[in-house]
């Protein structure tokens, strides 16, 4: 019999989270003797549709992957029935880290071309990495923006409403669910259905009932009583199993019945303003909790009608940012060390031109709003604060991570930086991202150079 796996993974198969010609490449810098010093850059050469910004996030399972790669017997096994070479699976044995990587802190509002990461180390380490890192930082920050959106909704026509991440069963994948908690959570959220997102990362738990519990009673009325008499004060009955406003009016009746004052009750269906508008002139001291098709679009409806709840728990949309479900993160080789000096390089493919060299992201801000970003190369002299920080230098740790309060805290105040037409939810205006003199000029001399290489 076939045995049965659940596909995750593990501290001995991790190593292998690479796409294939990663390998090949790497396998052939080592035989051919060709690891020269090399950086490579991570960003979104274009934000998705209807994001003027995006949120940093996903630096901490960069890092930890970087820090922690270790090919072992289970990866090195894989790799030898691939046919690799036995000489290049010895020198993986050994492979540790040993370059520099800079980063945005998770947090900080990103716009295109803008480095969010940047990795400087043998050619044939640095190149491993670029699979998990656009994996990782990729798909939190695409979560994150679609949490901070939401939160920003509330924030500017709400009441202060609270958000839960109901989305892990819609996720794709089980590692897209509990990243898609943390991502949720750094963007504003005030936590999670997904318990493992709770153990792994501190995401606080939150949970209701299922419509299940109330079916599987011969009344309502005993699904309630049932559920207050184990939960008392804790309970948030779900009262749209049969008739919302019945239910509201049930959930009341019980509570009062027990003598608790239970947190609420949920919407989880129909048009969910005016049903809330009627639940609270029946019930009018039950707190609301509204789910289902939840996202910022229709936040804002739900305050345009007036609708009446103190929290929200979008799901799908959250967790596949369902509106703009993609953000194509690029990781591009833009300097190579040739006779002993680091070399600037870039690609001239058309529509996808890179520009050269390490970077520098400096942003300016005037009365506590940002005004604009410059992108510069690395030592050029330039006004505004500096983005990128080291995190790793020689392969060690030199920048201590903050805890995901502090994070969270981060994206919040910054995202208040940003110009309001910029955080629109839809058609924002387009945020001002400068290149430096230095790094046009180093662009253009090297296109010409390289342009004239190659008709030579």
């Amino acid at each position: 019999m076939t045995q049965t796996t659940f596909g995750y993974l593990t501290p001995e198969n991790a190593p292998l989270f690479t796409d294939l010609y990663e390998l090949r490449m790497a396998q052939t810098y080592y035989n051919q003797n060709h690891n020269p010093k090399a950086t490579f850059s991570l960003f979104f050469r274009d934000l998705p549709e209807n994001r003027g910004y995006m949120v940093a996030a996903g630096l901490e399972q960069a890092i930890h992957f970087i820090q922690n790669i270790s090919f072992g017997d289970r990866a090195l096994d894989f790799l030898d029935q691939q046919g690799f070479d036995s000489s290049f699976l010895s020198h993986l044995e050994s492979l540790e880290f040993s370059g520099e990587v800079r980063a945005l802190p998770e947090g900080t509002p990103v716009f295109a071309n803008e480095p969010m990461l940047e990795v400087t180390a043998p050619i044939l380490q640095a190149q491993l990495l670029e699979t998990v890192l656009i994996n990782q930082i990729g798909f939190q920050t695409l979560i994150a923006t679609k949490a901070s959106r939401m939160r920003d909704v509330i924030d500017r026509q709400g009441d202060g409403q609270r958000l839960v991440d109901f989305g892990s069963r819609r996720s794709h994948g089980t590692d897209a669910g509990i990243k898609a908690a943390r991502a949720a959570y750094i963007g504003g959220f005030a936590g999670s259905s997904n318990t493992a997102a709770g153990e792994l990362f501190g995401v606080p738990v939150f949970g209701t009932m299922a419509h299940s519990w109330v079916q599987s009673f011969e009344s309502e009325r005993e699904s309630f009583e049932t559920f207050v008499a184990e939960h008392g004060a804790d309970s948030i009955l779900l009262i749209d199993t049969y008739d919302t406003v019945r239910g509201a009016q049930l959930a009341e009746d019980v509570a009062d019945d027990a003598g608790v004052d239970v947190r609420g009750v949920r919407l989880d269906s129909g048009d969910l303003p005016a049903l809330s508008q009627e639940v609270d002139e029946v019930t009018p001291d039950l707190d609301q909790y509204i789910s289902s098709g939840i996202d910022e679009y229709a936040i804002q409806e739900f305050f345009e009608r007036d609708g009446v709840g103190v929290g929200f728990g979008p799901g799908t949309a959250l967790v596949t940012s369902t509106d703009s479900p993609k953000v194509e993160g690029v990781y591009k080789l833009v300097a190579v060390q040739r006779d002993g000096e680091m070399r600037p390089t870039m690609k001239l493919s058309t529509g996808k031109l890179t520009y050269p060299g390490a970077k520098s992201v400096r942003r300016i801000e005037e009365d506590d709003e940002y005004v604009r970003d410059i992108v510069g190369l690395r030592d050029e002299s330039l006004s505004g604060e500096e983005q990128l920080v080291t995190v790793i230098e020689n392969g060690k740790r030199v920048t201590e991570l903050p805890d995901l309060e502090e994070i969270r805290e981060t994206a919040r105040d910054r995202r208040q930086r940003i110009p309001e037409t910029v955080r629109q939810i839809e058609n924002p205006e387009s945020y001002t991202v400068e290149i430096s003199d230095g790094l046009q000029k180093e662009t253009e001399e090297l296109q010409t150079e390289l342009e004239q290489r190659i008709n030579e």
